[in-house]
């Protein structure tokens, strides 16, 4: 949960950036629908539950919208995350894009880094991030993102993004829980090192979305 004490203290909020994505043996996090949802498990989707019960606003790439935009306002409530994608407010990071009929959403352009800072700085929960493993690879570049929640599924995929591409400096992360789910996936939640010590938030392992029925 929220350290109220670290939020209140010196005026600092401690509101996080997380994120959570499955990835390939391969290091592969590109569609997880074509190889990953497969190893979605009923623990899987109450830590979904609980990470989305921490979370007050959704971050994600532009190429992540236009594909959300097109699938989850056609989904009905019964269906996971949805109602938490289509009303949560989205902040959607794009040189491109002009419009965003998928409401409610704010365009986030210009420096990435300062505008991240700026809305880390607002008050409220955490900012989740459902899939966009791009813009996570650039937030962890910047020591921007506060938490990764990773689902390693037990397969090679072969070719796709891996998460890691383009990041030349060493960044240490910390493990801060795993666990190895009955189908064989691990679970793993890691904190960058300038976090370590803080009062961490429960694990949550979140993958790009729940369900693309």
């Amino acid at each position: 949960m929220i350290n109220q004490d670290e939020t209140q203290q010196e005026g600092i909020r401690t509101r996080k950036i997380v994120a959570g994505l499955f990835m390939s043996l391969d290091g592969i996090v590109s569609s997880p629908s074509e190889w990953g949802f497969q190893y979605m498990t009923a623990e899987m989707s109450k830590a979904i539950t609980e990470g989305i019960a921490l979370a007050d606003a959704v971050l994600i790439g532009r190429r992540t919208y236009l594909e959300f935009a097109e699938i989850w306002p056609k989904q009905g409530s019964e269906v996971p995350m949805s109602d938490f994608l289509n009303h949560t407010h989205k902040y959607v990071v794009s040189a491109t894009l002009e419009k965003l009929p998928w409401q409610p959403a704010t365009l986030i352009k210009g420096n990435l880094a300062e505008e991240m800072m700026k809305l880390k700085q607002q008050p409220g929960g955490n900012i989740q991030i459902p899939g966009s493993p791009t813009l996570v690879r650039s937030l962890i570049r910047l020591g921007l993102l506060d938490m990764l929640s990773l689902t390693i599924c037990p397969v090679v995929v072969g070719s796709g993004l891996h998460l890691f591409d383009e990041i030349t400096n060493q960044v240490p992360l910390k493990l801060v829980h795993g666990t190895v789910l009955s189908n064989g996936a691990i679970g793993a939640t890691y904190l960058p090192t300038n976090l370590v010590g803080k009062t961490a938030q429960t694990p949550i392992s979140f993958p790009d979305a729940a369900s693309h029925r």
